[in-house]
């Protein structure tokens, strides 16, 4: 069976897209790379000025179950890191799509 993937498209307030993606690229990839997650992917869109969308893939559902439980109740991501990432989304505009890859995905 091929593993899952996440789309998460998050939204940011005017202005806000360059911190974001620098956050992303300097504290919550690497974070979350620490972590076992895996990080397929992350993009600025081109013609939208307050979109960032970022890809991660898993082995399956209990290899993302796990892997939430060890980002999402780590520490140092609810006292440091998720504070922070409050700050540059609009959280009710997130898109979170879960994925499966077609059978010539490179995406596995």
């Amino acid at each position: 069976m091929r593993g899952p993937a996440a789309r998460r498209s998050p939204r940011v307030p005017a202005g806000r897209r360059d911190d974001l993606a620098r956050f992303m690229e300097d504290v919550i990839i690497p974070f979350q790379a620490s972590k076992g997650m895996v990080i397929v992917a992350s993009f600025v869109a081109e013609e939208e000025d307050d979109l960032y969308v970022w890809i991660r893939r898993f082995e399956d559902e209990a290899d993302r179950v796990r892997l939430y439980a060890a980002v999402y109740e780590d520490e140092r991501w609810k006292t440091e890191i998720a504070p922070r990432v409050g700050e540059l989304l609009d959280r009710p505009r997130m898109v979170i799509t879960r994925l499966n890859p077609t059978p010539r995905s490179v995406l596995h």
